[in-house]
């Protein structure tokens, strides 16, 4: 796993990105024969060697010829020449760590922190005590190990990992190598910000290329397969923090590896390595394209989908709601000096609403089957100073059948989300859609609209006044 695509201000998919990019640079996720496996930093040892023959010196110079031997091999079973020799050193837990953490520190802004935070409690992906950074912390820490960092082109491995035994690591790492090569991994360092869907889209390109070529690798002898599970099960694996990590944030972590894999493979299917290698220039647009390779070999686009800002309206309708003495909606909490924030806007995508819907409906076949008939979307969260939050979609679907399906999913996942929510009548002065279900909550009205082939969702909004104000202004 390359340290690598870097960028977007954090919505509903943009925090669940989060931790999947910055794990990215130290998480050794190899599916060997379609098995996940981790290796975590807190693993015990193979059983001691001789300190004359571990010195740093020593493991340094059995690195570097295996990195040679290994290179080697991945550059044939992948397909893709060397251009020029890879660097490679082992480092300590002390400086992986270090490491990690000057990353995390330049890299996410408290900003970004606080967007995703909010974002995924508010859509009841993580817990209300949830605290984003902390559990960065746990799982940086956690499942250190190794990564390849394209800015210096080198291969850094753990000191305490046993080399013979993570070659199959290795062939992972240093396909990374290889497509930074052939395709400068950097141009990926700076995404643009607000479509982290196709984003996760091109991250489960490079991951599922390299974990596909890793796979070949081992499957081209047996006796590796045999040594790295050895290795493995030496090492006593653990993955508690990730384990405990809430489950959109984990099967996001996952997706490139899992899901990127199995997507290059029918890529692979279809042209070999030079169908994988053209991917670089001709990249999934989306989630949608990865779930269904079908989509990215007809160039099934993504409609781009604009959400206005609702920034002003927010202010507006609470100020005004203090000049008449009327109190908004206890939820809201707005003063007459209130200003309300967008903290994020970005892309949900099939892989992001499945996510969202499946989180309450616990039945994955539902959920994708609800979440197959996406077009694109585009949300935003907004914060007011009291700490409430508004989540708005809008999203485009294939077929008026597909945002029928879509919407009943989604007031079925909002009763659950919100167990004590109220139904309420739809207001005199709302628009009309052919379908709409409003709520009342602990934390602002919810409301699910249908309007064609477009569903637009509230949640949070302050008040029912509100809600209609923002409804026709989103659909207008």
């Amino acid at each position: 796993m390359s340290k690598q695509i870097n960028g977007s201000t954090p919505s509903a998919s943009a925090s669940l990105r989060i931790v999947r990019e910055r794990t990215a640079c130290i998480l050794l996720i190899s599916l060997s024969l379609a098995a996940v496996l981790i290796v975590p930093v807190g693993s015990a040892q193979l059983a001691p060697q001789d300190p004359a023959t571990t010195t740093a010196a020593a493991r340094n110079a059995a690195l570097i010829a295996a990195t040679q031997e290994v290179l080697k091999e991945t550059s044939d079973v992948r397909q893709l020449s060397i251009i020029r020799p890879v660097q490679s050193s082992t480092q300590s837990r002390a400086e992986i760590e270090r490491a990690i953490m000057k990353n995390l520190d330049e890299e996410i802004t408290p900003a970004d922190m606080h967007a995703a935070e909010v974002t995924l409690k508010k859509l009841g992906l993580a817990p209300p005590d949830f605290q984003y950074r902390a559990l960065m912390v746990r799982l940086l820490t956690e499942q250190v190990a190794g990564y390849y960092e394209p800015k210096t082109r080198q291969f850094y491995l753990a000191d305490w990992i046993d080399i013979d035994g993570q070659k199959p690591i290795m062939a992972h790492e240093l396909t990374h190598a290889l497509q930074d090569q052939h395709f400068n991994l950097r141009r990926f360092n700076h995404w643009p910000k607000g479509d982290s869907d196709a984003e996760l889209a091109a991250h489960a390109l490079i991951e599922g290329d390299a974990t596909l070529a890793m796979a070949m690798y081992v499957a081209s002898n047996p006796f590796r397969a045999l040594t790295f599970l050895k290795s493995m099960g030496a090492m006593g694996i653990t993955t508690e923090e990730l384990d405990k990590a809430p489950r959109a944030l984990r099967e996001t972590l996952l997706f490139p590896y899992q899901e990127g894999m199995n997507w290059t493979r029918a890529l692979f299917k279809q042209g070999s390595w030079s169908e994988v290698s053209q991917a670089f220039t001709t990249l999934p647009q989306s989630t949608e394209q990865i779930l269904h390779a079908d989509k990215y070999f007809t160039h099934e686009a993504p409609v781009k989908v604009t959400v206005p800002d609702l920034t002003s309206l927010l202010n507006a309708r609470s100020q005004k709601s203090q000049v008449r003495g009327q109190r908004p909606a206890r939820a809201s909490g707005v003063q007459a000096t209130a200003s309300w924030k967008k903290l994020a806007s970005d892309v949900n995508g099939e892989w992001g609403f499945y996510l969202i819907l499946d989180e309450f409906l616990k039945s994955p076949a539902e959920s994708r089957a609800a979440a197959a008939g996406w077009a694109g979307d585009r949300t935003a969260v907004y914060e007011s100073p009291k700490g409430d939050v508004l989540y708005v979609s809008l999203s485009t679907w294939d077929t008026e059948n597909d945002a029928r399906e879509f919407f009943d999913a989604y007031v079925k996942r909002t009763e659950l989300r919100y167990p004590g929510a109220t139904s309420i009548d739809q207001a005199p002065d709302s628009p009309s859609p052919r379908r709409s279900k409003s709520f009342s909550t602990s934390e602002g009205s919810v409301v699910i609209q249908l309007h064609g082939l477009r569903a637009v969702i509230l949640e949070g909004a302050p008040g029912n006044a509100a809600s209609n104000s923002l409804i026709r202004m989103l659909t207008n």
